[in-house]
């Protein structure tokens, strides 16, 4: 099976940051309750700029870092739960702003599962051989969502884009992709509700069975997420390899969606893998959904923790609830 590799990478992050104590002061917790229960002592919050911005700044750090030009990139695939439009999609905003004038755009909603999705999708589309590079960027703004007033969420999100550019490689590549929707109102934030000039006004709880929250905020049954991330992760990882044909021992990196330390503790336990396969930067950022990945495979590459031939396995995990692994070689 034909393998990818990423030939460039790069990250916008707000310069905001917000800490543990900064939360103090607008709802009941602290510093100890936050780290010892997720592993987060800071995020990054938007200044109110909109998400396109940071997509078209870390896609050209990406492109940069390839070597390439604008106008190289076949396709971009743009991920996020927090898109500034209905609208256009934001793959043919950034398109438009960079100058990819070359790229076909497409948009998924994969939530923090979506760099997993979008790399699956990217080999598919390089196995084809018409395509050579193709663009993945990862942009949430989950800070426009997230109910201040919810002291068991409000402290877990942050603000952040990254992207990578794909290209056909050698070696190894294997996913596995999963979801079980029965569990779909375990996690979510409305759209607009349905008004039009023809029917009287109804709440759309009435209809999804999701139950009654703040209109355009997130809800997140914190205790069902856990049960569900601590046993797909594994499960996803174990596929992956399984497909690949390699043990889990052969895994160099695991480079896992950062939703929660103690996610990522238990999912290293049932695995029987040491902990320092695992990249952690969730204490520095929070959950940035689709952008966590990708924030993570920059900063890694930036360190050189990458070495030629290296099996490194993404998996995420998130809302749908959706969940996926894949595993390539650096």
């Amino acid at each position: 099976m034909q393998g990818v590799s990423i030939i460039g990478t790069g990250v916008c992050i707000p310069e905001k940051v917000a800490s543990n104590e900064d939360y103090m002061k607008i709802v009941e917790t602290s510093d100890e309750w936050i780290t010892t229960r997720t592993g987060i002592k800071t995020r990054h919050i938007s200044d109110g700029s909109p998400a396109y911005l940071m997509s078209v700044k870390s896609a050209e750090q990406a492109i940069a870092d390839a070597g390439l030009t604008a106008a190289d990139i076949d396709l971009i695939i743009h991920t996020s739960v927090t898109p500034d439009y209905v609208s256009p999609s934001m793959s043919c905003v950034v398109q438009g702003l960079i100058g990819a004038v070359n790229a076909a755009c497409i948009d998924i909603n994969c939530a923090c599962a979506a760099f997993v999705y979008a790399l699956d999708m990217a080999r598919r589309y390089l196995a084809m051989d018409d395509m050579k590079h193709i663009l993945i960027v990862g942009t949430e703004l989950l800070s426009k969502i997230t109910d201040y007033e919810d002291r068991s969420t409000c402290v877990l999100f942050g603000d952040g884009s990254a992207a990578c550019v794909v290209t056909a490689g050698e070696g190894l590549f294997s996913s596995y992709l999963g979801a079980d929707g029965k569990g779909a109102h375990s996690i979510f934030a409305r759209n607009f509700p349905i008004e039009n000039a023809f029917i009287a006004s109804k709440r759309l709880e009435d209809f999804d069975g999701f139950g009654e929250w703040k209109e355009h905020k997130l809800y997140m049954d914190g205790r069902e997420v856990y049960k569900f991330a601590t046993h797909a992760m594994p499960e996803a990882i174990c596929k992956a390899a399984e497909r690949a044909g390699i043990t889990l021992e052969e895994i160099d990196h695991i480079v896992a969606h950062q939703a929660n330390i103690r996610i990522l503790e238990t999912a290293a336990s049932r695995l029987g893998l040491p902990f320092d396969k695992f990249y952690v930067n969730i204490d520095r950022y929070g959950n940035t959904s689709s952008a966590s990945i990708p924030i993570c495979l920059h900063e890694m590459k930036q360190k050189d923790l990458f070495h030629k031939g290296d099996k490194v396995c993404v998996v995420g995990f998130g809302a749908g609830l959706i969940y996926g692994a894949a595993i390539f070689e650096w």
